[in-house]
């Protein structure tokens, strides 16, 4: 048995998911774990001086329980697809090559699990279009006005330097 751990990180509305579902649907013993699915409380996620919600911060995850989803993939792949059904009970598992594949936002900034990949993919797309899509994305609870330009653009760039600080084998596009 082989296994596979590929990072599909990136610009808000960059089109991470998209492209993530894309590959699960094609390779075979294959699955996702989002960040995004890992958001902490709204009630506990930090404001900043200028009332916005910090949600680009590794600090508003629950990155520990993320982690714990990807060490019971690691150890053992088949019962990790076979408890989500992902693969049928009886399926030979030799030789047999499992894909892991993390997406979000935040994922090469978290130094544990920015170890673990095999593969890193980052999706950039340009300023104008990641706020025209993020506009049209409906989010609980909605983002506040100039909630893009003060908060969610100026920490994807930070982000992207921390990121960019920590590993530099990531396939930009």
């Amino acid at each position: 048995m082989k296994t596979l751990v590929v990072g599909v990180g990136g610009v808000t509305n960059g089109g991470k998911s998209t492209l993530s579902q894309f590959l699960h649907l094609k390779i075979r013993n294959s699955c996702i774990v989002a960040q995004d699915s890992h958001f902490k409380d709204d009630r506990v996620v930090p404001v900043d001086s200028n009332g916005f919600k910090e949600y680009d911060t590794l600090d508003a995850l629950h990155m520990d329980k993320m982690m714990i989803e990807v060490y019971s993939w690691r150890r053992d792949p088949p019962s990790f697809l076979r408890q989500r059904g992902l693969m049928p009970k009886d399926s030979p598992v030799d030789n047999e090559v499992y894909v892991l594949i993390l997406e979000g936002f935040l994922i090469f900034n978290h130094r544990p699990l920015n170890e673990l990949f095999d593969r890193r993919y980052f999706l950039e797309i340009p300023y104008d279009t990641c706020k025209k899509r993020r506009s049209s994305r409906v989010y609980s609870p909605p983002d506040p006005p100039g909630y893009f330009d003060g908060y969610v653009w100026p920490m994807y760039l930070k982000n992207r330097r921390e990121m960019e600080s920590m590993t530099s084998e990531i396939g930009l596009s």
